[in-house]
């Protein structure tokens, strides 16, 4: 609470395509700690999308970047505009946590292992983020979250928050008995009113059971190679599977679009892409990002009051766990 300045340690999830200012703001509002992924944007679009979320909150609010891309003219634009934190996924490098740290931000480095949250923490990250398997999206590391949170959280001294699989109180009062400080939810946000995602994809979300999801190496590379990830089951997934999991390049259908991005430029089968209210096509068979938590997930609510009903779920379950022993 001391680092991010929230009263509720609940934190969106930067899920690109899916979270906007008005999610990001919605969140703040409610208590809790809004990030907002610029990474996929030119420098001069992420600072209109900086100033549009800071006409909707006075609150704190992180920017996510990812490490596998340009990033420099982003964290630069993070550090003029004055934002609270950056937060750092997919890589690690000490420059990058330097230079915002001299920035004037608060850095949160995304991790997969305690290893990896050793480093972040000796090169000057204020917070780590210790992501499990079950998470949905792009996934770095290989072990879930129940195994992952508590290695990490020995493994440094600073706040651990926890992510992969999270989606209610009860799984917010498990993270913390785990010793996170807080956690960080995607797919639960992924049913609000201010998410912005087509309509067949919330409904997907809310009809999804825990067995729906399927974490791939590969699958959806197109645009973004080599970035396991984790997402819904679909007509694309099941047709490479009954291939046997073929490789890029002898994967049934490959290159055929099958939609519309809203500025119509086309959507190819295979493609890293979250699909947008306005897009076209068959939207069932793109790359519908999921964590395993999505059973959890059975009706579209305000983020604000999701927020509010996981905090006072996990609070009810502190408080009345102990009648179990």
């Amino acid at each position: 609470m001391d680092i991010l300045g929230a009263s509720k340690l609940i934190l969106s999830a930067p899920m690109a395509g899916a979270t906007g200012p008005d999610l990001v703001a919605a969140v703040c509002n409610a208590g809790g700690y809004g990030v907002i992924p610029l990474w996929n944007r030119p420098a001069e679009h992420a600072s209109a999308a900086i100033d549009e979320l800071k006409a909707l909150t006075d609150e704190n609010f992180a920017v996510n970047l990812n490490l596998s891309f340009p990033y420099e003219k982003q964290l630069e634009t993070c550090i003029e505009k004055g934002v609270h934190g950056v937060s750092l996924f997919w890589g690690m490098e000490a420059t990058a946590i330097a230079r915002a740290k001299a920035g004037g931000l608060v850095v949160q480095a995304s991790v997969g292992s305690a290893d990896e949250a050793r480093i972040a923490a000796d090169a000057g990250a204020d917070v780590i983020v210790a992501q499990g398997w079950e998470a949905g999206g792009h996934v770095w590391g290989q072990v879930s979250t129940m195994a992952l949170v508590p290695a990490v959280v020995d493994a440094v001294d600073v706040p651990v928050i926890a992510a992969g699989g999270i989606a209610d109180g009860r799984g917010m009062a498990a993270a913390l008995m785990l010793g996170a400080s807080g956690v960080w939810i995607g797919t639960r946000f992924l049913a609000s009113t201010e998410a912005t995602i087509h309509e067949v994809y919330q409904s997907r979300i809310l009809q999804a059971s825990e067995t729906d999801t399927q974490w791939s190496r590969d699958l959806y590379d197109v645009t973004w190679p080599d970035a396991p990830h984790r997402a819904l089951s679909n007509s694309t997934s099941r047709a490479w599977a009954d291939a046997g999991k073929s490789a890029s390049g002898n994967r049934p259908n490959e290159k055929e679009q099958i939609g519309e991005r809203p500025n119509g430029d086309p959507v190819v089968r295979y493609q890293s892409y979250t699909p947008l209210p306005q897009t076209a096509g068959n939207v069932e068979a793109m790359s519908l990002w999921s964590g395993q938590g999505v059973a959890l997930v059975r009706q579209i609510m305000p983020a604000a009051d999701i927020v509010e009903e996981i905090f006072q779920d996990a609070q009810k379950c502190l408080q009345t766990g102990a009648s179990a022993l």
